[in-house]
């Protein structure tokens, strides 16, 4: 069963990395609750268009921005033509990320700073470019998609969990910064998830996962876009500074 919301109707909401994974699945089933999605992309209109027509069939209303979230000049102008002359933005979703999986001693230093110029840094230049934005708002929600990585660390994955570790304590910063203009922030952080990363993995490094995980199965991208849709809504309006699990029991 899938909630509805309906004050999700209209509501415009920003979602990187929106073209593929997790980011699509939200912006989806976002555009199904009739929300206006905007999306971000780096320079394929053929495809950037081709997004928007499905979010649009999907039920919502969709609009894409050329910028990448690495490009700090690129995204304030955009985001700032958008806000003045369409509509404020009330709703974000912060999902770009990227990742290289090394063990620490092989991991470049330009790697290292790729990781976190997108996953961190990035996410915390698109909340500032739209703060002042939010204050003019209403309802504002933000979420920003950590990772359980994030708080149990990884092997292979130090630049990575460091990421997205820091994003938990930029977001836990944010909710009380931005609480009394009653705008909220919240952290997920999935498991592991059925992406195409989890599709390349051999069938018997799945089932060791697997393993590990109580209920016995990987999550879908679907299930981590339900959880997204409600911490936008104001079914979730006094959730502020949380860090919510979607792991299937993988760290309890």
């Amino acid at each position: 069963m899938i909630a509805s919301y309906s004050d999700l109707k209209n509501k415009v909401i920003l979602v990187t990395g929106a073209a593929r994974g997790i980011g699509k699945s939200i912006s989806l089933a976002l555009a199904a609750q009739g929300a206006h999605v905007v999306f971000n992309y780096r320079g394929d209109d053929a495809k950037a268009m081709a997004l928007k027509e499905e979010l649009e069939r999907a039920g919502g209303k969709a609009s894409g921005l050329r910028f990448d979230v690495t490009d700090h000049e690129a995204m304030t102008k955009a985001l700032d033509e958008f806000t003045k002359t369409v509509a404020p933005i009330s709703g974000l979703v912060n999902n770009a990320g990227i990742s290289k999986d090394t063990l620490l001693l092989r991991l470049k230093p330009e790697e290292i700073s790729q990781i976190i110029d997108t996953n961190l840094k990035g996410a915390m230049l698109v909340t500032q470019a739209l703060s002042r934005n939010f204050l003019k708002a209403e309802n504002v929600s933000i979420v920003n998609m950590s990772s359980i990585v994030g708080l149990m660390g990884n092997a292979s994955q130090a630049a990575y969990a460091a990421s997205k570790a820091g994003l938990i304590g930029f977001s836990k910063s944010v909710a009380k910064e931005l609480a009394t203009r009653n705008v909220r922030c919240n952290v997920v952080c999935p498991g592991f998830i059925q992406t195409e990363m989890t599709d390349a993995l051999q069938d018997k490094a799945k089932d060791e996962y697997i393993k590990s995980i109580p209920l016995n199965r990987f999550g879908s991208t679907d299930e981590v876009a339900q959880l997204t849709c409600f911490l936008l809504s104001n079914a979730s309006s006094y959730l502020t500074g949380e860090v919510i699990k979607i792991d299937g029991g993988l760290y309890i």
